[in-house]
């Protein structure tokens, strides 16, 4: 079985059915890079640190922490800094100038298209985890055995899923809604965060009833004890291939190309595993942009 081919092209242009539009997408890009935090890297000699900018998909939000901590530990002469938020929105703040390093999406396609617009060198991508998605609710009583049967439950008014234009996992969502012959049911439901970790907070609080996230943030040691969910067959929808590449800016620094690296160690890919990530055969690989 395939997915879905429920996909618009990278360069964020407006997906079937999605009512995305590139007004909102200006709109993400103004308030994008709210979300920026320091990580928890510390300098051994001020006079001599280093510094990495990484803008990563909001997926990742818990995982970095768990990341960078261990990071901090090999190399604490570097100082990371964090900015989250949905992929696509990263990648027009990058093209317009934004001081980032490192750059993970949640897909392949953000990053291949970040080589395609000559924003970051081909041979530096790497497919670092392959995301999963699940339907999550915290609302008592509500039967979780599949995704069709939290669709069409009556006492489920609101499904929140991330914008399909700009964030992977809101595309993978709208993917499986097709795939499941469950768009119909699904649309007058459906309310759209700007990007995964929006989506999750939606039904963290109760504004959702359920909602599409990624299985790593259900899995994070804030709402691991939260809710319940299901986990929807990967076979319907495309793969989440987590990729990182470095950006322009980030070819010339060797502490980026440092944590780059490290994203492929024995390490790393235990942390990612312990998220809930299904990890590449190989640790790093993929280069180029077919």
């Amino acid at each position: 079985m395939t997915a879905s081919r429920y996909r618009p092209e990278p360069q964020l242009r407006r997906p079937r059915g999605t009512g995305a539009s590139f007004l909102a997408l200006a709109a993400l890009f103004v308030s994008g890079l709210a979300l920026g935090r320091p990580a928890c890297a510390q300098s051994a000699a001020a006079g001599a640190q280093q510094t990495v900018a990484i803008a990563a998909a909001a997926n990742l939000v818990y995982a970095l922490d768990a990341l960078d901590g261990a990071f901090a530990q090999a190399h604490p002469e570097i100082r990371l800094t964090n900015t989250t938020g949905a992929s696509g929105t990263l990648v027009v703040q990058i093209r317009n100038g934004a001081p980032f390093d490192l750059f993970l999406s949640a897909d392949l396609e953000f990053a291949q298209a970040m080589i395609r617009g000559g924003d970051a060198p081909a041979s530096s991508m790497r497919t670092f985890a392959i995301g999963r998605l699940v339907l999550w609710t915290t609302k008592p009583g509500i039967d979780v055995s599949s995704v069709g049967i939290v669709v069409r439950n009556p006492a489920v008014q609101t499904i929140a899923i991330a914008n399909p234009a700009t964030a992977p996992y809101g595309l993978a969502a709208m993917q499986t809604l097709e795939r499941l012959n469950l768009l119909e049911s699904a649309q007058p439901k459906l309310v759209r965060g700007e990007n995964i970790s929006q989506t999750a907070a939606f039904v963290e609080t109760g504004n959702a009833d359920a909602g599409f996230v990624a299985l790593s943030l259900v899995l994070s040691p804030k709402l691991r004890d939260r809710g319940r969910w299901v986990e929807v067959p990967p076979e319907d929808y495309a793969p989440l291939e987590q990729a990182a590449v470095l950006t322009r800016r980030g070819a010339s620094n060797p502490a980026a190309q440092a944590y780059l690296d490290f994203l492929g160690s024995p390490e790393a890919r235990k942390i990612l595993g312990q998220f809930g990530y299904r990890l590449p055969a190989v640790a790093s690989g993929k280069e180029g942009v077919p």
